[in-house]
């Protein structure tokens, strides 16, 4: 983290050049028994793919609008910072039909299908997994990311007063989701390295996404984010609160 850093896009390269072996998102779905760790290396090597996979083959740029219709997981934290690497606007949970691309999880693929531009769809299976026979009309992101470029450079330069998230239909500019992530972070229990939050907030307001991505990213601490909490329990919570070294919470 710099204080030159503008864009959510700019905390994560501030954070790969600080530490890139460190752990950034821990991600569990306690309804499947997955846990996926991400370092910010890879990270922002999942990052640097999608956002040449948004910009190069969906043809998207600075202003256009991505309708994210993804739960909390770990692959919509992918798409919300290659959002912000290309200048693109990260529109969580968003009309698709107003949207040049939409990206899909399964459950929200009748509802992306009104988008008339590029449609990509998300499987969310463990590691990563594709559709066992890929949704008609759309792109199966686990095939078509592997083979995109390590490194990405965006086409046209981003501008951090243009808009770059909606949340619940509350527009923010790139300047201004750093700015609120690193006001906010200290009331979330994040003041710093080694700081470690666990979220089970849904991705559907700006507290969700700021306490499962984007507060952490601000203040060079790591996100435990937790999809279908409710199938763990007190005990498991507390003993992933021990095991994952957890110094906040939010569900």
């Amino acid at each position: 983290m710099n204080a030159t850093d503008r864009t959510p896009a700019d905390l994560l390269r501030s954070a790969l050049a600080a530490d890139p072996g460190r752990p950034l998102v821990t991600f569990y779905d306690d309804g499947t028994g997955e846990r996926v760790e991400l370092s910010v290396a890879t990270f922002a090597n999942w990052v640097a793919k999608t956002a040449n996979l948004l910009q190069g083959d969906l043809g998207a740029g600075p202003g256009d609008r991505v309708a994210l219709l993804l739960p909390a997981h770990w692959q919509t934290a992918v798409w919300l910072l290659a959002c912000s690497s290309v200048g693109a606007v990260a529109d969580v949970g968003g009309d698709p039909a107003a949207a040049d691309v939409v990206v899909s999880g399964p459950d929200a693929l009748e509802a992306a299908r009104t988008c008339r531009g590029e449609r990509v769809a998300l499987a969310l299976r463990p590691l990563g997994g594709r559709f066992p026979q890929p949704p008609e009309g759309f792109a199966d992101y686990a095939v078509e990311v592997p083979g995109q470029g390590d490194r990405f450079a965006p086409f046209a330069p981003v501008d951090p007063e243009e808009p770059a998230l909606i949340a619940a239909g509350r527009e923010f500019s790139g300047a201004e989701v750093v700015e609120r992530a690193r006001a906010e972070a200290p009331g979330l229990g994040l003041t710093g390295p080694g700081s470690r939050i666990l979220s089970a907030l849904p991705y559907d307001t700006w507290e969700g996404l700021n306490a499962g991505l984007f507060a952490a990213l601000a203040t060079g601490g790591s996100v435990v984010l937790c999809r279908h909490l409710e199938e763990l329990g007190e005990e498991g919570l507390a003993k992933r609160i021990e095991s994952e070294r957890v110094t906040a919470t939010r569900r």
